[in-house]
């Protein structure tokens, strides 16, 4: 729609005309419920009806408000009615003549979203109820009531709600009923992106939070938790709200400024299209986080990640907010640091820090080798950028670098500077310097060098170890050789991205000791400038079997080994007795078989070996997946069947050996049921699920059901019949989501087409059923099945970008890309439709492109894997 993708000069040139000083919001959503059926795809609308008191810096100047929606029914602007066919476009309402102090009353029918943007209904399947929540980020507020859309002009908010009688409604401030009317305190300045409304019948758990401080004042905090109905006998509130104090308490004792919202609710919604959201007072999750069924550790451990994650945006983020998109990471990078480094602080999750460097930097080495990588501190240049700009490197590439920030400057330094930030900054806008200002006051070191090297230039640095031996067997040159990457394999010319960075790392040094375990006998920390680092402080060590650079994680980089190093790996991984290190170690080998310097066959059988040793529940489970990929993405074709049937085997024998009713059992059985290919695992997944067979301790609860029977629909062993009685069992939103996944993963050719046509040429299915329809059509065994579709996706993404929400075109243009279809000739047809859309949306490109890395990347590491085959 003209005029919705608002770009950074027109906010810039807004922000300078305009101060907002306050919003009155008031919605009638009674239009939310009523008969029919609940199928239907008939548009839904509410009444929106917006106040927006301003100040205008140049009088007689013109300016607009956004706002999408079906219909405006009118429109004044200080006193005098406006005709909305002339002065609404659909997305943006035009204000002429403005006064110094202005007043705009918004009348609009908006309509209720089915994507997870603006105001989304969702009706259960399983009570028929109707529930309703919004979601902002970045600029969906506009769908819901008129505004001035952009982080940095700020203003308090005042809502009321008129819903059905029997519902609860919630938003940002503390709300209280009244003749039929729900209103809300005024909230203190924040951005349009983070107000929140919750409506509906949802079950709802109070508690509260107290603190008294070294002054002497107390601070209150009303705290809830709420979900839908159909999930109540799941939903562990406690634990949720153990979290949650010991997180207010981390903060309170770090930040030395008080949680400035009021209260804190969380609510789980269904259909979200994120992990959370960081509304001040009322955060947002997805429903996914109250477990249906039995989790690992590392389940219970990333919600409360994200529970920290969230709440650390309430300083970072919501107290103080970026100016524009390009500094995101002012409020994502903190978050994600500042969630880890919380979880470890705070709760019982001791380990965070070993998921940070297995997991989260696994995310963010992979987004900073695509073509598309960026700094830290981006170019947004308009919405679909920023919308893009949620990334792995935003996100835990930031947070890496702020990890390597602590053990620059000191964690003192770092904390303190975020004390005087938050002080300075309340309520305000910032950008990169402000926060490198305080940094600079509170270190004394030199943020502007610092920032250059790692906040405003892309890519990931390599660091390998170089080891001379004197002639007594101990070291006489220990050096950390920095490599830049170079970019490979891209449609256009690239220079790639040669920054070499200062690091500061710790250098381990390993050696087998009585007990057999290695275990690092030496250690030095060393500031890695340019191509070479000689670390000084190792000479005259013994010989080590393992050196091991970034030990301890402290800095982000590629792990490399030196020859010695990576033999003593491939005989003894599991002999490392610290679980950071062997963390670190698992990465590095990933990486290299990203790379194409692992053939994919060798990371298999080191999984094959070592896996069943792991101690560490999420290493375990990431180990699972990477295993997967390497199959999937990195192994010669030719080898997939024998790789497959490794992999199974393996996963059918720790299956067994794990202690029953253990967490690592749970993970072995899935793993089992995602790699079961042949009759003989078939019929095991078959036994488990009719019960006529069992594994002692393994209880197959309703979500483990689902993992069993799926690989039964993939392999034709379970038809449209069994996923039909097994919605009947689980007839709930979440049985739902897994039947239409399921039946978009049959083996038929009719299948896949009605599949396409869904996702593709119509619009009817939600957010949640389009995800779980493209998680179903593509199937790693069902390559000939899905080939056709390779020529359909190139003809058809334009138009999906054009004709659909920027969620569900994202979802589309990522999940359908054929990238199982991995051939040259694929490849060929990528850069084709790239040569030949060079004007196309450049957030599609970017998509297309990145898509094209993947699968570019993927038949180089087969190439090497074929290579290693041919040479054994």
């Amino acid at each position: 729609m003209p005029g919705e993708n608002l770009s950074r000069d027109e906010a810039r040139e807004r922000a300078a005309l305009l101060s907002v000083d306050g919003y009155d919001v008031s919605l009638d959503v009674r239009s939310a419920t009523g008969d029919g059926d609940l199928d239907d795809q008939a548009p839904r609308t509410f009444r929106s009806v917006t106040t927006i008191r301003f100040r205008c810096a140049e009088p007689g100047a013109t300016s607009f408000a956004d706002l999408i929606a079906p219909s405006v029914t009118a429109v004044s602007l200080n006193g005098k009615d406006l005709d909305p066919s002339e002065v609404f476009d659909g997305s943006r309402i035009t204000l002429e003549d403005l006064a110094a102090d202005n007043e705009l009353v918004v009348d609009a029918q908006c309509a209720y979203s089915r994507t997870g943007e603006g105001l989304h209904r969702f009706v259960d399947p399983e009570d028929g109820e109707v529930y309703l929540y919004t979601q902002y980020e970045p600029a969906d507020s506009r769908r819901v009531f008129a505004g001035f859309e952009q982080p940095d002009l700020k203003a308090p908010f005042r809502f009321e709600v008129r819903a059905p009688e029997e519902w609860t409604v919630w938003s940002n401030g503390v709300g209280e009923l009244a003749d039929g009317v729900w209103r809300f305190a005024e909230t203190k300045p924040i951005s349009t992106y983070i107000t929140c409304v919750v409506a509906g019948p949802y079950h709802y758990v109070t508690d509260s939070y107290s603190r008294t401080f070294a002054d002497g004042t107390a601070l209150e905090i009303p705290l809830s938790a709420l979900c839908r109905k159909g999930l109540a006998p799941y939903f562990d509130a406690d634990d949720v709200f153990l979290v949650t104090k010991q997180g207010l308490d981390f903060f309170h004792d770090h930040f030395d400024y008080p949680y400035p919202f009021g209260k804190y609710d969380q609510a789980f919604v269904p259909e979200y299209n994120l992990g959370a959201m960081e509304n001040p007072g009322l955060v947002t999750f997805r429903e996914e986080f109250i477990f249906r069924g039995k989790v690992t550790q590392a389940s219970y451990e990333g919600r409360a990640n994200v529970v920290l994650h969230e709440m650390a945006h309430m300083w970072f983020g919501d107290l103080v907010t970026m100016e524009w998109w390009d500094d995101l990471w002012l409020k994502e990078s903190f978050a994600d640091f500042m969630g880890a480094f919380a979880l470890v602080g705070a709760t019982r999750f001791q380990d965070g820090w070993i998921t940070f460097a297995n997991r989260r930097k696994a995310w963010a080495y992979r987004a900073d080798q695509l073509p598309s990588t960026h700094p830290i501190t981006a170019d947004i240049r308009d919405l679909q950028d920023a919308k893009l700009n949620f990334d792995g490197i935003t996100y835990a590439k930031g947070a890496s670098v702020l990890k390597q920030l602590v053990a620059y400057v000191g964690q003192d330094a770092f904390l303190e500077g975020a004390r005087r930030y938050f002080k300075r900054h309340a309520y305000g806008n910032t950008r990169l310097g402000d926060l490198l200002s305080v940094l600079e006051e509170t270190s004394g070191r030199d943020m502007a060098a610092w920032a250059r090297s790692w906040l405003q230039t892309a890519g990931v640095n390599s660091l390998t170890p170089q080891v001379l031996l004197d002639a007594e067997g101990r070291i006489d040159e220990l050096a950390v050789v920095q490599e830049a990457p170079a970019v490979l394999d891209q449609p256009t010319p690239s220079a790639g991205h040669p920054e070499l960075r200062p690091h500061r790392v710790a250098v381990g040094l390993y050696r087998r000791a009585a007990g057999g375990g290695l275990e690092r006998y030496a250690r030095a920390e060393v500031d890695v400038e340019g191509a070479r680092t000689v670390v000084a402080e190792l000479a005259g060590a013994a010989a080590p079997e393992l050196v091991l650079v970034n030990d301890d994680d402290l800095t982000y980089c590629k792990i490399r080994f030196d020859a010695t190093s990576l033999e003593t790996l491939r005989d003894g991984l599991g002999d490392l007795t610290d679980p950071l290190a062997r963390a670190l170690c698992w990465s590095a080998l990933w990486n290299m078989t990203r790379d194409a310097l692992l053939p994919a066959r060798d990371f298999v059988d080191l999984v094959l070996r070592f896996a069943g040793r792991e101690s560490q529940i999420g290493v375990v489970q990431m180990l699972h997946a990477w295993a997967e990929s390497a199959l999937v993405h990195y192994a010669a074709p030719e080898w997939r069947v024998r790789g497959g049937a490794r992999l199974s085997e393996c996963a059918e024998r720790e299956l067994y050996r794990a202690e029953p009713g253990s967490e690592h059992q749970l993970a072995w059985a899935r793993f089992y049921a995602r790699t079961a290919e042949d009759a003989g695992a078939f019929e095991t997944l078959r036994g488990l699920l009719d019960g006529t067979s069992a594994v002692e301790g393994l209880k197959v609860d309703q979500e483990l059901r689902w993992v069993f029977l799926e690989p039964l629909v993939v392999h034709g062993f379970a038809d449209e019949k069994a996923l039909d009685a097994e919605l009947a069992r689980d007839d709930t939103a979440s049985g739902k989501r897994h039947q239409v996944r399921c039946l978009a993963a049959r083996p038929s050719v009719a299948v896949k087409a009605q599949a396409w046509a869904q996702v593709v040429e119509s619009d009817a299915l939600s957010n949640a059923l389009v995800e779980a329809t493209i998680a179903g059509f593509s199937q790693p065994s069902q390559r000939e099945l899905t080939a056709p579709y390779a020529e359909k996706y190139f003809a058809a993404i334009e138009r999906v970008w054009s004709e659909r929400s920027i969620q569900i075109g994202m979802d589309v243009v990522r999940g359908l890309f054929p990238g199982l279809q991995d051939s040259e000739g694929t490849l060929a047809a990528t850069d084709a439709w790239l040569s030949a859309h060079e004007t196309a949306a450049p957030a599609l490109r970017r998509l297309v492109l990145e898509a094209r890395d993947d699968l570019a990347r993927g038949l180089r590491g087969q190439a090497c894997d074929a290579a290693a085959a041919s040479t054994a």
